[in-house]
């Protein structure tokens, strides 16, 4: 195939990608991130992962405050080579309903940033996305993860002394917290018509 044929976002500039230069790009394939100047493409989403997106996207909608919405996958421009899309995001009612930026969030928007670990995904959930959000100064991040079956969410608050996440809890059967506002979800509900 001669290089002329390829998408221009095949070739990376010298230093990577940046931000603005990643929002700009057509023809990316869906879900595509930017992390560290680089492309990072997904792999096809399993089952248990879009339906745990979908429960606790339609649970955070449902139990969050007036002024907190819940949107999901869109992209987050943290810093001049990231800009990561987490699998849902809560934000401010203000900046939800914001017609511009129409194709992503800046990180002082987001009050909570949740991502679900899939096999390809495990390093970059586990470690990079989240340094990275805390960096960012997101103050809550939630990590989800398939055991065995049952979901399992790990909760994180932002320790503005360090900028960076400390755990507050490990949920198996029900997520039960009180910031960032007060919520309850049956994490056995997962797949199941409510």
């Amino acid at each position: 195939m001669e290089r002329g044929a390829l998408p221009d976002w095949v070739i990376p500039p010298p230093g990577g990608f940046t931000a603005d230069h990643f929002l700009s790009m057509r023809g990316l394939p869906r879900h595509t991130e930017l992390i560290d100047g680089s492309l990072v493409f997904a792999s096809p989403q399993r089952k248990w992962h879009s339906r745990v997106i979908n429960l606790l996207w339609d649970e955070l909608d449902r139990q969050a405050p007036e002024d907190l919405r819940v949107d999901r996958e869109m992209a987050v421009k943290l810093a001049e080579r990231q800009v990561p899309e987490p699998d849902a995001l809560l934000v401010t009612a203000e900046a939800y309903d914001r017609e511009e930026p129409a194709t992503y969030y800046h990180p002082e928007d987001l009050v909570l940033a949740v991502e679900a670990v899939s096999p390809d995904s495990e390093e970059r959930d586990r470690g990079t996305k989240p340094a990275k959000y805390a960096a960012a100064g997101i103050k809550h991040f939630w990590r989800v993860e398939e055991d065995a079956g049952r979901t399992v969410v790990y909760v994180y608050e932002l320790d503005p002394g360090t900028a960076s996440y400390v755990p507050t809890g490990i949920y198996h059967d029900r997520l039960k917290v009180t910031v960032p506002f007060d919520l309850d979800i049956d994490l056995n509900a997962v797949g199941k018509r409510r």
